[in-house]
């Protein structure tokens, strides 16, 4: 059974910085593409980051490329998500997520078939 835990949200001052967890149990991981997408009120769910089984590919929303980073640590099953310059609009609910087809990556909410319960980030203006 696949599990993924998020941790490390929380509220912040626009400006400012948090980083995400993502621990996942019941597989190797190391074949598989990580992801991060979020939600916020009323809106759907979209994709922030992706990074590739080996780490050596990463992805991002234009919303976030340049202050957010996506990493992990195969040794530890974990993916990390590095929000710098975190602005209001970034307020959401962050899910980490992956699938069951190595060596693919992930783009979309219909390429997921793992997610995680989620973890708020609420930046205030």
């Amino acid at each position: 059974q696949v599990q993924l835990v998020e941790s490390g949200g929380g509220l912040v001052q626009a400006g400012g910085s948090l980083r995400l967890s993502c621990a996942a149990s019941g597989r190797t991981f190391s074949s598989y593409a990580r992801a991060w997408f979020r939600q916020a009120p009323g809106k759907e769910r979209e994709f922030v980051a992706v990074i590739s089984w080996s780490g050596g590919a990463t992805y991002y929303a234009d919303s976030v490329k340049g202050r957010f980073t996506i990493s992990r640590d195969n040794a530890k099953n974990t993916v990390y998500l590095q929000m710098n310059s975190l602005k209001p609009e970034d307020t959401a609910v962050y899910y980490c997520a992956t699938n069951n087809r190595p060596f693919v990556m992930i783009h979309t909410t219909t390429e997921v078939d793992y997610w995680g319960q989620g973890t708020q980030v609420t930046v205030s203006s």
